[in-house]
């Protein structure tokens, strides 16, 4: 597929910039101009992985992502989740070769930016390279939580806390609102994301069920007792930086969003959430490594 500008793809690079920024009218213009070339992958797709010396920026158009790393064994750990808007591998513009691995976690849509293009841009526009690295700041930030979390919180408050930030996260861009987000991971996802186990990660969600905080219907999260659930994960949103939440410029596409992540669950009611209770019917993630990579 050729490199050219599309619009639908750079607008969600703008929504990710403008929740943590302000952006000016000459900067958008340049960010829709980006020549980008669009892949459609399967969830559990590898993109890049440790070794590999990308020449292109992988930005989110549709879908979740994750960087993880691969121990022997086929033992996994994710390091981060990533959602529309957002950029995982812009480190590679100046880390060379990745030490971790970025894959798939649903069927989503990837838009790849030459590194070239990407460095043309930060020149011309100063502004948008200090904005490019106050993401990778926060990232930084999100890393801190995460290691925090797993050495520290408990499992109900680490798991607590993910909800709570992928929730504020969603809802930056316009993919969230009234305290409902999806929630697409797999069981074996969480449980990677977490340093637990499968069978830990359902006796948890259970027990937040239990507590009337959490109702998972299909690939949707819907909290219902916010307050509750913050105090639960001691979670305080400061590191997200975000500037916007939820606000009406954001909102394009979530309605469309979430009837997609509500038929997709009702097509495959066994590989979203709200079954885990009681199901202990997956594999280990060991036994399910990504089958292929994708290049641009």
């Amino acid at each position: 597929m050729p490199v050219a500008p599309n619009q639908y793809a750079t607008s969600m690079l703008i929504r990710k910039l403008e929740s943590i920024a302000t952006l000016s009218d000459a900067e958008r213009l340049a960010i829709e101009g980006l020549p980008v070339r669009i892949n459609v992958l399967d969830a559990r797709q590898d993109i890049v992985r440790d070794g590999d010396k990308p020449s292109h920026c992988c930005l989110v158009v549709d879908g979740w992502v994750c960087r993880y790393k691969l121990l022997d064994q086929g033992k996994r750990q994710i390091v981060s989740f990533h959602i529309a808007g957002d950029t995982p591998d812009l480190q590679s513009l100046h880390l060379h070769t990745m030490d971790h691995s970025l894959a798939t976690v649903t069927n989503a849509t990837l838009a790849f930016i030459p590194h070239e293009i990407m460095r043309d841009l930060t020149a011309e526009h100063p502004n948008l390279a200090a904005l490019l690295w106050r993401d990778t700041l926060i990232d930084a930030a999100i890393f801190r939580e995460w290691l925090t979390s797993i050495g520290r919180r408990s499992a109900f408050g680490h798991l607590a806390h993910l909800f709570c930030e992928m929730y504020l996260k969603q809802q930056a861009v316009g993919l969230a609102e009234g305290y409902r987000c999806p929630m697409p991971v797999r069981q074996v996802d969480l449980a990677d994301a977490l340093g637990l186990t499968s069978v830990h990660v359902n006796r948890v969600l259970q027990d937040m069920r239990a507590q009337n905080l959490v109702t998972l219907q299909g690939k949707t999260l819907v909290i219902d007792a916010w307050d509750e659930l913050q105090r639960a994960a001691e979670f305080d949103p400061t590191y997200l930086h975000l500037e916007k939440r939820g606000s009406v410029n954001l909102r394009f596409g979530i309605a469309t969003r979430m009837t997609v992540q509500r038929a997709s669950a009702s097509e495959h009611p066994s590989e979203g959430l709200s079954g885990l209770a009681g199901s202990q019917a997956e594999r280990p993630v060991r036994d399910q490594k990504p089958s292929s990579r994708c290049h641009p």
